[in-house]
């Protein structure tokens, strides 16, 4: 989750003075990209995960409270509603085989989570979109008990002043139209989000690189392909987090006003950039303001929050964000890809990471970048065709035209990951070991959303209707999840 904030609404006068204090902190920021010692030595890698809670029918399990206070590790956190809760990894650097330890690592604190949240009637589930999640579900008390969330909520829909309209359409017809009062359909979004450290010089070649092969990351990984039990995009999340916090009505939309979810506008320069664009193009949402002076802890030699910055930049959703942290009294600055959905495996989960480490850090070494040979409106084409069709999209690349994602993959970008993450020390076993996953996907051509897709359609040739088929694919998918085996070896019935 984001930073807990204190108050659930705002008055005027606290909403003018948070605004100041965002433009002050903006100001401080500039001046600490020129004058201070950002901690970039060892690029760390960060990770957190968004995880569902269901019941024994397979249903959303509204007991994120319970959970987290039987698991008892601060490292599982709230999220967004009452069935979302979010496991949070300690940044560490790639290379060696360290992969393999945090595999473990992961897989023995999710069994021990798993364990204690059967003890309070749930289960744990890593999907990007929980498949038996419908309108019904969101009629009670839906979200998580954080002020931050109250807030976020009201403020959306103050400043949009009406119900949010859902409209997606998949493959096949089936679509989803319906208006929501709040922005719970958001939380049936579930993600992976990874974190890079990089030096402030460094920051803008990583962010272009990230977002040059973010549809190639959508397609590979997709894992969302049902939304209130209708078959739509292959990864509907990015649709569906997309409209589910427009503040917009359709007159803004109409006059060229950005969306919150943002994949951005053009290639930058500088993480100023970023920064800046948020604070210039998006009113606050919420308006926390501190005693902090950033002027002058800057000028007595410490190390500014800049909170209030950070708080507006976190309710700007891009999907490749820029971070500005402090760690043992430094600043540093990450990027945030947020591309990727959830599960099915901690397998898949790392591959996917191997894959968007590999290649960006392959990406900003090359002599001559892709995003000088890529426009920015080709690569924003990309990334929409690759969360609609999957596997299946086809995406333009500069050199080799237009192709099928799994042909990019395999003929380009897998080779340049491995080039990359072995430039970065990484261990053999482990390019191995998660590369073998990602090219096993495009070999087979399954991934999260064909396996959900096609388990669905068989279990419906046999007899079962539509909900029912959801309830057993899932049933099959929590089994599956918990072998850790990759998702493009799993059978299908």
């Amino acid at each position: 989750m984001g930073k807990e904030v204190e108050a659930q609404s705002y008055t005027r006068e606290e909403r003018q003075r948070y605004r100041e204090k965002v433009h002050q902190n903006l100001d401080v920021f500039e001046r600490m990209l020129t004058q201070a010692h950002f901690e970039a030595e060892r690029p760390l890698t960060g990770l957190e995960i968004e995880l569902n809670l269901v019941d024994e029918r397979n249903d959303p399990a509204f007991a994120n409270a319970e959970v987290l206070e039987a698991i008892d590790d601060p490292t599982y956190q709230t999220e967004l509603a009452r069935f979302n809760i979010e496991l949070n990894v300690a940044p560490r650097p790639l290379p060696g085989d360290s992969a393999l330890s945090l595999e473990q690592h992961l897989r023995d604190s999710l069994n021990r989570a798993e364990e204690k949240a059967q003890a309070v009637g749930a289960r744990i589930v890593p999907v990007g979109i929980l498949p038996t999640i419908r309108p019904e579900h969101f009629e009670g008390e839906w979200i998580s008990r954080n002020n931050r969330y109250t807030a976020l909520n009201d403020s959306i829909f103050f400043a949009r002043g009406e119900d949010i309209v859902i409209d997606i359409e998949g493959p096949t017809g089936e679509r989803v139209h319906t208006f929501a009062d709040s922005i719970a359909p958001e939380s049936a979004c579930t993600s992976v989000q990874l974190h890079l450290q990089v030096s402030p010089g460094d920051f803008a070649d990583h962010w272009n690189a990230a977002q040059a092969i973010s549809g190639p990351q959508v397609a590979l990984a997709a894992n969302s392909p049902f939304f209130f039990g209708r078959r739509l995009h292959a990864e509907t999340r990015i649709e569906l987090f997309k409209q589910a916090t427009d503040t917009r009505p359709i007159e803004l939309k109409n006059q060229g006003v950005r969306p919150r979810v943002f994949f951005g506008e053009r290639w930058i320069t500088s993480i100023f950039d970023l920064f800046e664009e948020n604070v210039r193009y998006f009113p606050s949402l919420l308006a926390e303001s501190t005693d902090e002076d950033p002027i002058a802890v800057l000028d007595s030699g410490g190390t500014p929050t800049l909170a209030e910055l950070n708080l507006h930049n976190g309710t700007v959703y891009r999907w490749n964000r820029p971070i500005y942290d402090i760690a043992d009294g430094k600043p540093h600055v990450r990027v945030e890809n947020r591309v990727l959905p959830a599960g099915p495996t901690i397998l898949d989960v790392l591959a996917n990471a191997a894959f968007y480490y590999g290649v960006v850090h392959q990406l900003v070494r090359e002599d001559r970048p892709v995003w000088t040979r890529l426009s920015f409106a080709a690569a924003r084409a990309n990334f929409d065709a690759a969360a609609r069709g999957g596997l299946e999209s086809r995406i333009y690349w500069p050199g080799l035209g237009e192709v099928g994602a799994d042909e990019l993959v395999l003929r380009h970008l897998l080779p340049m990951a491995a080039k990359g993450l072995a430039d970065w020390g990484v261990a053999p076993s482990v390019r191995d070991r998660y590369l073998e996953v990602i090219e096993g996907r495009c070999v087979t051509g399954q991934n999260g959303a064909t396996w959900q897709t096609e388990t669905v359609a068989r279990l419906e040739e046999r007899g079962a209707d539509r909900a029912e088929a959801l309830r057993q694919m899932l049933g099959r998918y929590v089994e599956l999840m918990h072998s850790n085996e990759p998702v493009h070896t799993w059978e299908l019935p």
